[in-house]
């Protein structure tokens, strides 16, 4: 048999047990959330995975306050964040890395009215365009601007205002992206063809546990009534079905 394959002999039942990690989608969304409030936040069940743990260290950069309590639960305090921090080299490169980073947009732009990103990187499945954050930002007032040179996109509002939106697509970090932004806008949002998925589905209750005001949660149809401050809140993320499917195929 060549050294550059494997033999497999079927015909033994498997059994056994697995504790399967928080869900790594679920976990990006939710650490954005945290520097919406300049509260105290306890997030449980975090994996520790390369993207989360990059992710965690933006936020240490953003002047976060980070405190790694148990294996998996941190807690996370938002009350110095630097914004200054959005500017520098080194968060345009890390920054760029993982996907995830594209969701402190949102959750920039509802708390301080304005955000900056480098052109987000991470795995590269299919279309993945950012149309639907972006559209979605605009909706609710805010400028856009993307530099070519430097690959960079900046949004600016002096007040968010909430409005009636179709999402263009149902995207789940689009929606999310969508909705930390409207939780903070003036008077009330509705999003039309929002994604449903339990990712999103947790952040909003956990934003809702920080103050937030969401209905519609689970369906295509949320509504958000502005609020002008968030508060501090306990989430514990969700099993990642993903890698349970895994184990289940």
């Amino acid at each position: 048999m060549s050294s550059e394959s494997f033999e497999i002999i079927g015909g033994n039942r498997l059994k056994g047990e697995i504790v399967p990690q928080g869900a790594k989608n679920e976990a990006l969304q939710v650490l954005c959330a945290v520097v919406m409030s300049p509260e105290k936040i306890t997030i449980s069940n975090v994996p520790n995975i390369r993207d989360v743990n990059m992710l965690i260290s933006l936020l240490k950069g953003l002047g976060v306050q980070v405190e790694q309590i148990k294996e998996d639960t941190y807690t996370f305090q938002a009350d110095k964040v630097n914004l200054d921090y959005l500017t520098s080299d080194e968060f345009r490169q890390n920054a760029g890395r993982i996907r995830g980073s594209v969701m402190l947009m949102g959750a920039l732009l509802g708390r301080y009215g304005r955000a900056y990103l480098p052109q987000p990187g991470g795995d590269k499945i299919g279309r993945r365009r950012m149309d639907t954050h972006f559209l979605g930002f605009q909706k609710l007032s805010a400028d856009f601007h993307y530099d070519t040179t430097k690959r960079t996109y900046t949004l600016e509002a002096k007040q968010l205002t909430g409005t009636d939106m179709m999402m263009d697509e149902i995207s789940v970090t689009g929606t999310a992206n969508v909705v930390m932004a409207a939780t903070m806008a003036k008077g009330t949002t509705t999003i039309y063809n929002a994604a449903c998925e339990p990712y999103v589905q947790q952040l909003c209750k956990m934003l809702n546990a920080m103050g937030a005001r969401i209905k519609g949660i689970g369906s295509n149809l949320l509504t958000i009534e502005g609020v002008t401050s968030l508060r501090g809140a306990s989430h514990r993320i969700l099993p990642d079905m993903i890698e349970i499917g895994s184990f289940i195929g």
